[in-house]
């Protein structure tokens, strides 16, 4: 079974992968799921969160255990898990996006959502801006329509409850990786055609940009570990699966050079 660590995306923390965290460990898998710093119950000020603060708190995360870890991120988090597999990619056993901004070197998250294919992203469109540094504050509203849209009304309503500001230094820094620091490490895509905040053609499009092993499409929201949780969970085994068994050819092949 494969090790897990699930990076959320924003206005979130570790909670929003409670239900999936439950499935993947009936199944067998070792799974963590932690705040980001300022986000969740993490209390670090504002003034402190940048993306490198998220990145460095990946590999903390990765470094806690020996294990390589397959790393999950969902929408901002696809940005931040990227960051943090270029910094530390030894710790870094496949990365899969959910419903995730997928960048490549040079683009942060605000520069995808002005690509043509993100026209019509309800996020940025919905969120109110306040404060200095600045935060984003989605209103509950919104957050029902655009990020939980297809959740059951207890499971929206849990989930909003428990929104906290975003802060929007890391959105505007581009990430960086270094030349050949993904190599090898396969990545995976899990494309929600239902989603508000990261609209389908942008997911198709980070999507055939990038070098991608493998794609699963789910007819859900934007927060398929809410909406869709059993099926993630078999799409989630199933990369793993494929990751472990490429690494195991990978290392017949060594032996046998």
């Amino acid at each position: 079974m494969a090790r897990f660590v699930l990076v959320h995306g924003g206005f979130s923390g570790a909670w929003i992968w409670l239900p999936l965290m439950d499935r993947l460990k009936a199944a067998g898998h070792l799974v963590e799921a932690f705040d980001l710093p300022g986000m969740g119950d993490d209390h670090t000020s504002p003034s402190e969160v940048s993306l490198d603060s998220y990145a460095r708190r990946v590999c903390e995360v990765l470094a806690a255990n020996s294990e390589p870890a397959v790393v999950v991120g969902h929408s901002m988090g696809g940005i931040v898990a990227t960051q943090g597999a270029a910094r530390c990619p030894e710790r870094v056993a496949a990365l899969v996006y959910v419903a995730a901004f997928l960048p490549k070197d040079g683009q942060s998250l605000l520069d995808l959502t002005k690509l043509p294919e993100g026209d019509g992203e309800q996020v940025l469109a919905n969120v109110v801006v306040e404060g200095e540094p600045p935060v984003a504050v989605m209103p509950a509203a919104a957050s029902r329509h655009v990020l939980y849209g297809a959740c059951a009304e207890d499971v929206a309503a849990w989930a909003i409850a428990r929104q906290c500001p975003q802060p929007v230094s890391p959105l505007r820094v581009a990430v960086s990786i270094p030349p050949g620091a993904l190599n090898g490490i396969n990545r995976y895509y899990v494309l929600c055609t239902r989603d508000r905040a990261i609209p389908p053609p942008l997911q198709r499009r980070m999507v055939a940009e990038n070098h991608v092993a493998d794609v699963i499409e789910l007819d859900t929201d934007h927060t398929p570990q809410l909406s869709m949780t059993n099926e993630l969970a078999k799409a989630l085994h199933r990369f793993a699966t494929h990751a472990s068994a490429g690494a195991g050819r990978l290392a017949d092949r060594k032996v046998l050079l």
